[in-house]
């Protein structure tokens, strides 16, 4: 399953920095000037589980595998991007094509890095990025309302069914709001607005890029930032881009005592990634087995067959049924063998939805 978050800000935030330490490359350059990064960079990086290598050390897996998730790194966004300022165009098609949006908001004064609006507020940067997103889907959302009108005055049902969602979205986004606000009626309505392919209806996580010091905390830059996301049921971490670059360089071995030092527990990137794949509504489950021992992405409200087909095609097609072992009593019955003596595997259908941390074995014929 190919999921996508879109890296996005205004120039010199430090997009390319936190790409370059997600991705473990120096594939993004990262530069002091406005639009170093050209084309769209995309990286697939493992999402940090710690349950998954417990499970392999349960089941003496040879292997483990982690899941992913891609990230890519989209050029810089200056005013009037939606009038094809800068790299406006390319922007907006490329931000088109993810799942989700990274937003990456400067948090640091000073420093040798210019700032393309001359001074350091990242609410204001926000405010730039969305307001070009948002006049973006005004002006697409307006070229079709007219005809959309007509064909529903003469009875065209479909064309009834969108303006029953575009009308509201409309109004949202002439009133400053994002389009993400608008609360579907039905899955069907839910559909509708997917099709629409709107910038502000994407899931956004706020980065607040921080100096070194305020990577464990954050600061007040940080904290206002903390404040708008909660207002607008959004998602925010804080990381330190420069920390991050660093950690990224050193051996394995040597990251954890590095960040011990800066009294940290973690890379802030794992937050970031974590974060991520909330926000595009994903969840993950286990197979375990003395081959490997893998993670699988699936949405969340899927069932059984969905999850089988994750693995493969054929698993979804032929599927018969899922043996489930809830994660918890997996390690604490010592693996398969525990649970099913302790009646904790469980064999469940074609309805069943997939819970986060199962771990299952799938039966099926083809």
């Amino acid at each position: 399953m190919g999921f996508q978050c879109g890296i996005v800000g205004l120039p010199n935030v430090g997009k390319s920095t936190l790409f370059n330490a997600l991705t473990a490359t120096q594939a993004a350059q990262a530069a002091n000037y406005p639009f170093c990064t050209i084309e769209p960079n995309v990286g697939r990086v493992a999402v940090p589980d710690p349950r998954l290598d417990r499970l392999a050390e349960i089941g003496k897996s040879a292997k483990t595998v982690h899941t992913q998730i891609a990230f890519v790194d989209i050029a810089g966004l200056v005013r009037g991007a939606s009038k094809g300022e800068g790299l406006g165009n390319q922007f907006l098609a490329n931000i088109r094509e993810v799942d989700a949006i990274v937003h990456v908001l400067r948090c640091f004064e000073g420093g040798d890095i210019t700032h393309v609006e001359g001074s350091i507020d990242p609410l204001r940067d926000r405010e730039t990025v969305e307001t070009e997103l948002m006049i973006a889907d005004l002006d697409s959302l307006e070229k079709r309302l007219s005809n959309l009108q007509k064909k529903a005055k003469t009875g065209d049902k479909e064309s009834a069914a969108l303006l029953v969602v575009i009308e509201p979205i409309l109004k949202l986004l002439q009133d400053g709001k994002p389009a993400r606000l608008f609360k579907p009626g039905s899955p069907e309505e839910a559909k509708l607005v997917k099709g629409l392919q709107l910038l502000t209806a994407k899931p956004v996580l706020y980065v607040c890029n921080v100096e070194e010091g305020s990577a464990k905390d954050g600061n007040a830059l940080a904290a206002k930032v903390f404040a708008m996301a909660k207002a607008e049921a959004a998602s925010a971490v804080v990381i330190s881009a420069a920390i991050e670059a660093d950690v990224a360089t050193l051996p394995p071995g040597d990251q954890a005592e590095f960040l011990s030092s800066l009294g940290l527990e973690e890379p802030g990137l794992a937050r970031v990634i974590r974060a991520g794949y909330a926000l595009l509504g994903l969840l993950t489950y286990f197979t375990v087995g003395p081959k490997e021992a893998r993670a699988w992405t699936v949405r969340r409200g899927a069932k059984a067959p969905e999850a089988a087909g994750a693995i493969h095609t054929d698993f979804e097609r032929g599927f018969i049924a899922a043996e489930v072992i809830v994660y918890d009593d997996y390690v604490a019955l010592s693996g398969e063998t525990g649970a099913k003596a302790a009646g904790k595997m469980r064999v469940e259908g074609r309805d069943y939805v997939v819970a986060d941390g199962d771990v299952i074995l799938f039966r099926f014929n083809v």
